[in-house]
This record gives C-alpha cells, structure tokens and sequence, in this order.
C-alpha cells in the first residue's frame, strides 16, 4: 500500500481551500482529530487546554500554530513541508499569535472537535470574525476518497470480513454477549485493526434494538443474534454487519431476514453516480415497506466512513447531495420487532462511474451457529 505523502497532504490542503473559497469563507481552522490528522497528518499525543490549530487559508499558505514543547513532533510528520508550523511558549498568550493567523473580520469553517474554551478566546480576540461548523458549512469536505484512502477502508473491510468469518467457528449457545463481543475485538486486532470501535452483539430480544450494547444476557438456542462490529486500521474504518441464527429459524424469521437481504441489495443496486443520498434510503426503505414491516426500519439506510467510522454523507430522506465517484458509505437495512428479534444487513460500498463496489464481501445469507 503506497504511503500518503507531503505532495499528498498538500493536494488535500489546496482542495481545502478551494472548497472554503468556493463556499465564500476566508479559510478553514482545523483542530485536534480526523480533521487535523487528514490535513496535517497530525494527532497531538494528548489533546489539551494547550491550543493546537491548523489555519487554511482560502488564499495563501498553510500554518499550523503548536506548543514548543511539540514543534518536533508535528514537524515530524509524513506531511510535513505542506505547511509552514508557529509555535508558543507556556506563559504567553496562545490566541495572539492565533488570532494573527486570520483575518478580523474574516468568516472561517471550524472543525467540530475544537474545544469551546480556544474558539471563545478567538472569538474575543477577533469580535469581528465569523465561525461556522465545518460538518454544517463543509459537509463534504473529506466525503471523496482518494485512491489511497479506498485502498486502506477495502483493507479494513477485508479484515472485518476476516473477523465475521473466524467467530461463525465461535459457539454462541450458553455463552454471554459480552464474551461473544470480547471474541470480536480480539479478533479485529488479530486481523490488523489498532482500534476497536464497537462490538454490538444483540441477542433475540435485545437484537431489536440496532444500538444495544452488549450485556450478560445468555444467548439462547433459537435466538437471532444481530452482529454489527468495526473500528479503525492503518487510519481507516470498518463497519460491518451480519445477523447469524442459533440453531434452525423460524419461518417467521427467515421471512423477516430474506426481506432485509432483499432491501440491502435494492439499495446496493441504486447506488449510481448524481443519485441523489436519498434514493438509497428510499429504495430500501421501499422493499420494506412494501412487505409490510416499513414501522420497523427506525433509521437512515446509511453514513459515510473515512478516517471515522461515522462521517458524511449520509443515505437520508432529505439529503438531496448528489452521489459522487470516490464517496464511501454503509448501505445497512434492519427490520426490529419490539421484544422479540431483530434482523440487520450492512456493507461499506465505494461509489464508482460503474456503480458500486462492496468492501465487505462475506455471505449475507442467514448463517446457523451453534
């Protein structure tokens, strides 16, 4: 897998900054996060009331104000050279020489994780300037993937892949959510993820409910179990989602899963370059309704995935964004029946000229555990 490299980081900064340009801001202020480190490459080792802050001018160069105490390491990174560093002294006042970095009167687009406390004191320091939400302003800033990045989700959605197949070999029957779930983030590391992010394991009742966390139910012979599990490798997300049957189902509940297959692959086959978000949704949304059970699909078809697992775009009633070539997102259906089971299907896809590509690729048929 080629690395990601300061020309890189450079493309991406000038992208930046055309987007805010085109979107009539002075510039982009990026803190601490998916923002910073997809810009700057860039994660302070602990994220503090010391202020670190990449300015990204819709004009002009780069510069990315730090502590001393950690010029080294942001000049260490892959990106460095893409932009130019300032850094502080304890003891001084941080937010001049930030608040020298932007125009006073300027309007700029903030990344969501920058603290309260460091755009107060901006905002203080420059009574005149404009801040807006970057995920309201810009939401499609990091929506299109390069090459690179496509590379890197398709090789986490293999390892997940990897995951769901090695725990079809793991007993279910007598043995507790959360063992099931410990299963699952062992297995995620073994297969390359640094990061394990959730581990939902919803058994028979509890699978009706598409957030539930694990607990100490006792999985049961004859239950439906709802697997949904991911987290971050080489700086990238998985998530992925698999319903597996204790035992033979009913055929109430192979009706309810064969619907939710169905639903998944109408959505998957919808997916074309200028669709807008909302047909994948609406598609789904369509199969499931039209067998009946449209009052129990309770949330969007989809989200899109990057350097978080959860990002824009998402696949929504009322997101009339255009779909395009690069965008990465989960296409996951459910059908959840209160107090009894619940059934989910889900796979990153990659938007193509040609359509769409799955990066999960395990079977989406009903697997039997035991």
């Amino acid at each position: 897998m080629r690395p990601i490299t300061a020309q890189d980081f450079a493309t991406r900064l000038a992208r930046g900054a055309a987007q805010a340009r085109e979107a009539g801001f002075d510039g982009l202020l990026v803190a601490p996060g998916a923002d910073l480190a997809y810009f700057a490459d860039y994660l302070p080792i602990a994220t503090t009331e010391r202020i670190t802050l990449l300015v990204v001018p819709a004009e002009g160069e780069p510069t990315m104000i730090v502590p001393v105490l950690e010029h080294d390491s942001a000049a260490a990174t892959a990106a460095a050279g893409a932009f130019r560093i300032v850094d502080w002294r304890d003891g001084e006042d941080e937010y001049v020489p930030t608040a020298a970095l932007l125009e006073a009167a300027g309007r700029y687009a903030v990344s969501d994780a920058t603290w309260a406390m460091h755009l107060l004191a901006l905002q203080e320091k420059l009574p005149g300037a404009r801040f807006e939400s970057i995920s309201h302003a810009l939401p499609m800033l990091r929506a299109v993937k390069g090459p690179d990045e496509i590379d890197r989700l398709a090789a986490a959605g293999a390892a997940a892949d990897a995951t769901f197949e090695d725990i079809l070999s793991v007993r279910f029957a007598g043995r507790t959510e959360n063992e099931v779930a410990a299963d699952l983030a062992r297995l995620l590391r073994e297969h390359g993820h640094s990061q394990v992010d959730f581990t939902v394991v919803g058994s028979g009742p509890n699978g009706a409910n598409p957030h539930h966390e694990a607990g100490e139910r006792t999985i049961l012979d004859g239950d439906m179990v709802v697997l949904d599990f991911g987290g971050i490798m080489d700086g990238y997300g998985s998530d992925t989602t698999r319903t597996v049957h204790v035992g033979e189902p009913t055929d109430e509940e192979h009706e309810v899963f064969e619907v939710v297959r169905h639903a998944q692959q109408a959505a998957f086959e919808a997916v074309a370059v200028g669709v807008p978000c909302q047909d994948i949704d609406r598609a789904a949304r369509a199969v499931i309704a039209d067998a009946g059970y449209g009052d129990h699909f309770i949330h969007r078809v989809g989200h899109g995935i990057g350097m978080t697992t959860h990002e824009p775009p998402y696949m929504v009633e009322g997101e009339e964004r255009p779909i395009e070539a690069g965008m990465c997102f989960s296409i996951e259906p459910g059908i959840y029946l209160p107090g009894r089971f619940g059934v989910r299907i889900e796979d990153i896809v990659v938007a193509d000229h040609d359509g769409a590509h799955r990066l999960n690729n395990t079977s989406r048929e009903l697997h039997i555990v035991r």
